[in-house]
């Protein structure tokens, strides 16, 4: 079976092309490298010992995708290729409607010609907005509250009207919560372009005193230490999703909705104690204003996609924070300050 992985050279993406070759699948990537480098392809062969097809290039191009799928007779697709950084969504968001919903829109479009209707597509637990309860299920109303995520539920609703107008498609929406962490390797983790949006890669960017200190983005919300709480999931967890969600999408056709979290949540400041203690580093902090669209708090309740994948998270907040650490020590000397 192969796999195209669009955003493949990304920080999920790259975990995940690891995933589907030590589970015995082709793997072709498409990644614009916007937010990756180049040589996570290396690292990735170098993990798997198997090798894998990449094209340079942008999901949007029709051209280059109609070549790529006349070429390589593609199974099925997961698709990450997007921009993710709520906040610059919030000052940005044309940029964001642009090139998410064209990109999906583009990459159905030649699926749809090459007739390959199996598709993963990666969500988000921003859809959910501001939820009136905890923990989050799927079946909560979807109100987003930053374009970021308002992109993700205007893709999932066409995702829907695609399979509502030709029901031989089957499709996986995985709606992740947040995944930190890094490859036991320590040869693949976090490594965004210019100053991180999230939270583990700020934090490791103040631990090797690359930046002076954290923001921390309000204490005064309702919370246990006035400071956001999130689901923080490790990433190789939410990898070994994907190969549960591909599973399911060959087999079956329809469409259907998981949230991909670990049911915890952790406030900012435990996960900056966790980090500390675990790695014994200092993490110098300091409490800003809130970010426009953010929420106070949000978890998952994972029970469905257990029922219907057979998946549940088993990495603790311990193993997110150590294994973030270790990757960054690691490449510290090799290129892990960005170009």
């Amino acid at each position: 079976m192969k796999v195209l992985v669009t955003g493949g050279c990304g920080y999920i993406g790259s975990h995940t092309c690891v995933e589907l070759l030590e589970n015995g699948y082709e793997v072709v990537v498409v990644d614009n490298l916007s937010n990756s480098k180049k040589d996570v392809v290396d690292k990735i062969k170098k993990i798997t010992k198997h090798d894998l097809t990449f094209y340079q290039g942008d999901v949007c191009n029709l051209t280059l995708m109609d070549q790529i799928f006349a070429k390589e007779k593609i199974d099925a697709v997961i698709h990450f290729a997007a921009y993710k950084a709520v906040g610059e969504s919030v000052t940005n968001p044309l940029k964001y409607y642009q090139n998410n919903l064209d990109s999906t829109i583009v990459l159905c479009e030649v699926m749809s010609k090459y007739n390959v209707k199996k598709l993963v597509f990666s969500s988000s637990a921003t859809v959910y907005g501001n939820p009136k309860k905890l923990p989050i299920k799927e079946s909560f109303a979807l109100s987003p509250t930053n374009p970021y995520g308002k992109t993700k539920l205007m893709i999932e609703n066409i995702l829907k009207d695609l399979y509502i107008s030709d029901n031989t498609w089957s499709i996986a929406v995985l709606r992740y919560f947040n995944p930190v962490g890094a490859h036991e390797s320590g040869l693949i983790g976090e490594d965004p372009n210019g100053i991180p949006n999230n939270l583990m890669p700020y934090i490791m960017k103040v631990a090797t005193n690359e930046l002076p200190y954290l923001n921390i983005f309000g204490d005064d919300y309702d919370t246990i230490d006035g400071t956001g709480v999130r689901d923080y999931i490790h990433v190789v967890d939410l990898s070994k999703g994907h190969i549960k969600a591909i599973e399911k999408v060959l087999q079956d056709t329809g469409i259907d909705y998981y949230n991909l979290g670990t049911g915890c949540g952790y406030s900012v400041l435990e996960i900056v104690n966790t980090f500390a203690k675990v790695n014994n580093v200092k993490i110098n902090y300091k409490i800003v204003s809130r970010r426009p669209g953010d929420i106070a708090c949000c978890y998952a309740d994972p029970s469905y996609a257990y029922e219907k994948l057979k998946w549940r998270a088993t990495k603790g907040i311990e193993d997110m924070c150590r294994d973030s650490y270790s990757f960054v020590m690691k490449n510290k000397e090799h290129g892990y300050k960005n170009k």
